[in-house]
């Protein structure tokens, strides 16, 4: 979303949401212009785009831009409003662009080769800012999500560029937007949408990038039935969009939970260097690391540093963790150790119910503490 559409309210009028949208339209076919036909091909469009959504927007949209907006209003309350307004303007922006949609188009973006922008049909041009939009409006809406939930993104990290890129746009496998898909349009054109999705339409996009091809297919089912285009390309639209920030909320709001309880096992940590022997044993307990604990380690680590200035060589160069180690460890500690009790618990549930392996941890270090 464009700063026109980041200070729109989720009350305002139609006409000032259309306007809003013809903005970000008009915005869009300038960066449009600016694409070659082998960016297309080749999804190199989406990798310009993503640098043009972000560089600007992340140097000014940060939690104190939303705390000044929304002073004291819960993160869920300002992430539910937001996911609405996105959705809102991405169905308006598909009724606009459905218009110039044509089965025709496909065949041309397959075929663009080297030609320059000059030579781009009009509603290839239309097709790509379609893209562009929805594409740019999740984007950011995926990163606003995690700074309300203050989840530490570092986008010049590749790794946490690609996360945002997954999380913004579902990307697991085909089938995630696939099967949606199919469940959010009427019945009777439901068969119609699977002929497009498995058909050899597709193959026109099959040399794009995972993520170019991934965001075109979206775009080619409202482009290939024309019949139903405009009703069509505003359920899409709206879909996605909602599908996007709802899985936004739910892995930044899962992140933010285990950020917390991190914060609280630091926080609260009488034997920090401890803290992280234990919760590192109860975690490899049942010889499976599930990602919430992963998650959960990590930022333990990183709260343990900052808050205690505690690095541990020796566990960070442990492959296969030995218990008695641990024990070795506790048993040198004198006084109430108590305070691993709620480590081991808490760090026990971080990923669901408590399993026998992981209860048998807790029980040995329960006797431990005790003797202690």
């Amino acid at each position: 979303m464009t700063e026109t559409l980041i200070d729109a309210t989720d009350t305002g009028a139609d006409d000032a949401d259309r306007e809003a949208v013809e903005h970000e339209r008009a915005e869009l076919r300038e960066f449009i212009k600016g694409l070659s036909a082998d960016d297309i091909k080749s999804g190199g469009w989406f990798t310009k785009l993503s640098a043009q959504a972000l560089s600007s927007y992340t140097a000014k949209v940060n939690w104190q831009y939303f705390q000044e907006r929304y002073e004291g209003v819960p993160a869920d309350a300002i992430v539910e409003q937001r996911i609405k307004m996105a959705a809102r303007y991405a169905a308006l922006e598909g009724g606009l662009s459905a218009g110039a949609y044509s089965a025709a188009v496909v065949a041309t973006i397959g075929s663009l080769g080297g030609a320059s922008p000059a030579t781009f049909p009009a509603a290839v041009a239309t097709v790509m800012v379609d893209v562009a939009f929805i594409t740019r409006l999740q984007l950011r809406l995926a990163y606003d999500i995690a700074v309300l939930y203050r989840v530490p993104l570092d986008l010049s990290d590749p790794d946490d560029m690609w996360k945002l890129i997954r999380v913004a746009f579902t990307i697991k496998s085909g089938e995630v937007v696939r099967e949606g898909v199919v469940k959010a349009v009427p019945v009777f054109v439901r068969p119609v949408v699977k002929r497009f999705y498995s058909g050899t339409v597709l193959s026109a996009a099959k040399g794009l990038p995972v993520v170019g091809k991934h965001l075109l297919q979206r775009n080619i089912i409202k482009i290939g039935i024309p019949a139903v285009g405009v009703p069509l390309a505003v359920v899409l639209n709206r879909y996605t969009t909602l599908l996007a920030g709802r899985h936004a909320q739910a892995v930044f709001r899962n992140e933010a939970r285990v950020i917390e309880i991190a914060e609280g096992l630091s926080e609260r940590s009488r034997h920090p260097q401890l803290t992280l022997w234990v919760a590192w044993l109860v975690i490899t307990a049942d010889r499976k690391i599930a990602d919430d604990e992963t998650l959960l380690m990590r930022h333990l680590v990183r709260l343990v540093r900052d808050r205690h200035q505690v690095v541990d060589e020796r566990l960070a160069h442990t492959v296969d963790m030995d218990p008695a180690e641990v024990w070795r460890r506790l048993d040198a500690e004198p006084g109430d150790l108590s305070d691993l009790l709620d480590v081991a618990d808490r760090v026990a549930a971080v990923d669901g119910a408590v399993n026998a392996r992981e209860k048998a941890v807790i029980s040995e270090l329960r006797d431990r503490c005790r003797r202690a």
